[in-house]
């Protein structure tokens, strides 16, 4: 059985705790080692994410809160054990979410706050907006279908 999602929140707390980059680098790899499992199928052309130095692959299910509204969630996957990291933290603030939450959240924000905008490589940084910037382009397509 899996430990229980960990929030934003618990992330925020444990980065103040960290002080050394060392350290919280390593607990970014270490928020990597939770996600689920993305199937090798869903290893796919489609799922890939362009403008990312590393194989990164985010694969989408679209399901109906009890409003009807659209609820994105996301598995993904890459070859990189820091963007395995990034996109842990990212899948935390993202995923099983309403489009509406998604287009809402300023994901880039909550990076920087965590001090990742001094602490990341350019390419890196790059990566991660290519990951923010087609999980918000594809809560906008779910909810231009849904209208």
């Amino acid at each position: 059985m899996r430990a229980p999602m960990t929030t934003i929140n618990d992330i925020k707390d444990n980065f103040e705790l960290l002080e050394d980059w060392d350290d919280r680098y390593r607990y970014v790899i270490e928020l990597g080692r939770t996600l689920a499992p993305l199937p090798e199928a869903e290893h796919s052309a489609a799922n890939k994410v362009s403008g990312c130095a590393s194989q990164v692959w985010l694969s989408r299910q679209v399901a109906r809160a009890g409003a009807g509204e659209p609820v994105l969630t996301y598995l993904g996957d890459s070859d990189a054990h820091i963007v395995r990291g990034l996109m842990a933290i990212l899948l935390t603030l993202m995923s099983n979410r309403t489009a509406k939450d998604i287009l809402a959240t300023d994901a880039i924000q909550v990076f920087d706050e965590l001090g990742f905008r001094e602490h990341l490589t350019p390419q890196r940084s790059n990566g991660l907006r290519a990951m923010v910037e087609r999980i918000r382009r594809d809560a906008a397509e779910t909810l231009a279908e849904a209208s």
